[in-house]
């Protein structure tokens, strides 16, 4: 709606403009200054429609959407899958390493470490030369729990004597002594120790070895410890696994007087109630192991 405020002259074919303007103003006075103007269309700019089918036909257009492209890439990924899968199953075939046993991280006998304490010859239980060719392994323990009772302060002693009583020597000697972290050795592995039955057959064809039982010590690695050396024993001397043997395999007569003593239950820590059982043999079975 708008008002009409002047007359506009223009030049026209039909009627004149002056007549068109009176019979607006005329109108213009009847409707109470107002006029309606007539709706008009505006007409749209014209677009060009697509069609469903033409979509596939602009992806296709994209040079990463062709099919013989597409066709290459999944060829690609399928060599390279295989491929992947090649080196999985062949990294299966890999010969698993041989466990330890019990669980226990298996050192090899050349990572034993074994210090030398010596006892020096002619000194406390060295007094005389006492040649021996070892046939036998003979496993003890100590059942000294004193804390400070480890490998170090048993070699010590030896070397400064360690009394004993009614055997020839008057001392305690054995071969070597284990704990948790070191080896010490005292003896020659060719000679006699004090360790067994006074002057019977274990004291003079075997070699000893005491395992350290202290508190604060380890037993589970000293036990193990003792089994690879034991190992190595064996194979240097050449001694079959039925002649390691515990101290308890020896009948004890004393030496000054001839009395039976029978058989000691050592070693304790690897007795079942006194006597051989599981407990051994599973010490057995680790010498075993260690020996292949």
């Amino acid at each position: 709606m708008r008002r009409i405020g002047r007359e506009v002259t223009r030049k026209s074919d039909g009627p004149t403009v002056a007549q068109g303007s009176r019979q607006r103003l005329r109108d213009f006075e009847l409707s109470g200054g107002l006029v309606c103007l007539k709706p008009e269309t505006i007409p749209l700019p014209k677009c060009p429609t697509i069609r469903h089918d033409s979509y596939p036909a602009a992806f296709n257009s994209f040079s990463l959407a062709k099919t013989e492209m597409i066709t290459v890439k999944l060829r690609s990924l399928g060599f390279l899958v295989v491929v992947l899968v090649g080196l999985f199953f062949s990294s299966c075939t890999v010969t698993p390493r041989r466990a330890a046993v019990s669980g226990l991280a298996p050192s090899t006998a050349a990572e034993l470490k074994i210090t030398q304490s010596i006892i020096p010859p002619g000194n406390c239980g060295r007094p005389l030369h006492r040649p021996m060719r070892p046939t036998f392994i003979t496993i003890h323990s100590t059942d000294n729990t004193s804390r400070s009772a480890n490998a170090l302060n048993h070699a010590l002693a030896m070397n400064k004597g360690l009394r004993g009583s009614h055997n020839r020597t008057g001392f305690l000697t054995w071969h070597f002594t284990v704990d948790d972290h070191s080896i010490y050795q005292t003896l020659p592995t060719n000679e006699t120790g004090e360790h067994a039955d006074y002057e019977g057959p274990g004291n003079r064809s075997s070699i000893g070895i005491e395992m350290c039982v202290n508190r604060g010590n380890n037993l589970d690695i000293t036990i193990d410890r003792t089994a690879q050396l034991t190992a190595r024993l064996m194979r240097q001397y050449n001694i079959p696994l039925d002649h390691v043997v515990p101290h308890m395999h020896w009948r004890m007569i004393r030496y000054s007087d001839r009395r039976n003593l029978g058989f000691k239950q050592c070693p304790r820590i690897l007795l079942d109630g006194g006597r051989l059982g599981p407990k051994w043999s599973a010490f057995i079975a680790k010498v075993s192991f260690y020996a292949r």
